[in-house]
């Protein structure tokens, strides 16, 4: 575990050498991606049937450890946010490349300390680790928010820093420090750690602050940093929505629900129901507001506020069907949703076009990229044989044993709205008429660091259609009793 949390800090610094040299730079950056990855690998051996032995770095006071463990969710996010580390970073290369882009130096550095916080996210054995390493991300990602250095990339980083560090100072901090007042522990366990240490009342403030406080969840209304965030470059954007960062605010909603208050605490108390319906009710509104948005970028940001939200829903209903659902879904629309990333940064490298309205015929001249922004499209929406379809499947199943009706109606409904903000892209791309040629070249795929990655993504998402079970017998013991 020492050599995954050591990495991708030894990569950044290899890279930051390597400043002068751009292709042993950029090979640096491979090269710590692959060899993160199969160490991250390798620890699946380790992963007993005692999931919290944790390993103790060092301990600040008497029971506050940055500690770290192994458990199962948190050995999916660790494998998503590598395994997509290793395409994305081949990715970056083709399109930094094509842009010509500045300070490419300082954003292979960034990238891999944020790769870097999101392992110790992954592994955290406690709050006080969960949450340095959290903040550790966020400082990590602003740079890449703000790569352009013009100023809508320098208000946009404002709007990040602004939300995210107001929501985990003021809300989630607040709530570990309370905790911790009340079980006299920050240590994540099976079942949780508050049944028992105080009344309803106080718990439902407790949830609401976490759930709130984990601003990267992109839990509207604190969502805006997200979609201001898309002036990045599209491998941040892919970074933003697949790799590392929303995810790991959906991830650490879902380790405190299972972990800190337990499923059956939030079921037998009915204390979630709120937090459903503030879930579905983003899942809708993101979904209408995708929509009304011409630029590309910006209508797959309001997808992925309305996509995490999914997520959010299933550990809410807090029951086995509902968490399983929402942990699998962390992994399928990560790989739908990086593809269409990586199929938008294709599209602007090779024709410099952005918005839906001017992708008329582009399907004809980038085959490709098209194909696979249908197929990430498909995986999004829930279609077979797709990997998003089990993942929705299970959260309907979920919403079914909690006997909450409106909320498979809300899936459902999602799922239209889902086809209708994401197929029309594909319909205008191959089937309307439109220019041969654009800014005076003649339109063709993007080089091919760019087009295989998305290549590889979209058959991802049709290999974990194949493999959803395995995925769901991994997860399984997350609601086991």
């Amino acid at each position: 575990m020492a050599f995954v949390l050591v990495i991708p800090i030894i990569g950044a610094l290899c890279i930051a050498l390597l400043r002068r040299r751009p292709d042993y730079r950029d090979a640096a950056s491979v090269i710590t991606a692959v060899c993160l990855f199969g160490a991250v690998l390798s620890l699946i051996a380790q992963l007993g049937v005692k999931p919290f032995q944790a390993w103790v770095l060092f301990e600040l006071l008497p029971g506050l450890r940055l500690a770290f463990s192994l458990e199962p969710l948190g050995m999916l996010f660790a494998l998503l946010a590598s395994g997509l580390w290793v395409v994305t970073s081949i990715y970056a290369i083709g399109y930094m490349r094509a842009h010509h882009e500045e300070h490419q130096t300082r954003f292979y550095v960034c990238f891999a300390l944020t790769i870097a916080a999101a392992m110790g996210i992954a592994f955290a054995d406690n709050l006080l680790t969960l949450f340095i390493f959290y903040e550790v991300m966020t400082l990590a990602t602003y740079p890449l928010v703000t790569h352009h250095g013009t100023e809508r990339a320098v208000m946009a980083g404002r709007l990040y820093l602004g939300y995210l560090f107001a929501t985990s100072i003021g809300l989630l901090l607040f709530a570990i420090i309370w905790t911790w007042t009340l079980t006299s522990s920050l240590d994540f366990r099976s079942g949780g750690i508050l049944a028992g240490k105080a009344e309803n009342p106080t718990l439902l403030i407790l949830l609401a602050l976490y759930a709130f406080g984990i601003g990267k969840a992109a839990l509207m209304p604190f969502h805006r940093w997200l979609p201001a965030a898309m002036v990045a470059p599209a491998p941040v954007s892919a970074l933003l929505h697949a790799v590392a960062v929303v995810k790991a605010g959906v991830f650490c909603v879902m380790k405190v629900v299972l972990y800190v208050f337990g499923i059956d605490l939030l079921h037998d108390t009915g204390l979630s129901v709120w937090l459903m319906y503030v879930a579905a009710a983003t899942i809708v509104i993101a979904s209408l507001i995708a929509l009304a948005q011409d630029d590309l970028k910006a209508r797959l940001a309001y997808s992925t506020v309305s996509q995490l939200s999914y997520i959010i829903l299933g550990a809410a209903l807090a029951n086995a069907a509902g968490v399983l659902g929402g942990s699998m879904h962390i992994l399928m629309h990560a790989f739908g949703k990086i593809t269409l990333f990586f199929c938008a940064g294709a599209i602007a490298v090779a024709s410099h076009k952005t918005k839906v309205s001017e992708m008329a015929h582009i399907g004809r001249q980038m085959p490709i990229t098209m194909s696979a922004f249908l197929i990430g499209s498909l995986s999004i929406i829930g279609l077979p044989p797709l990997g998003g379809s089990w993942s929705k499947w299970y959260l309907i199943l979920g919403a079914v044993d909690a006997a909450q009706m409106p909320l498979v109606a809300v899936l459902l409904v999602s799922s239209l709205l889902s086809i209708a903000y994401l197929l029309p892209v594909v319909g205008r791309a191959f089937f309307a008429s439109g220019p041969e040629q654009s800014h005076g070249h003649e339109i063709h795929e993007a080089p091919l660091p760019c087009v295989l990655p998305l290549c590889v993504t979209s058959a991802g998402c049709l290999f974990l259609f194949f493999f959803a079970g395995e995925v769901y017998e991994f997860l399984a013991p997350l609601v086991q009793r």
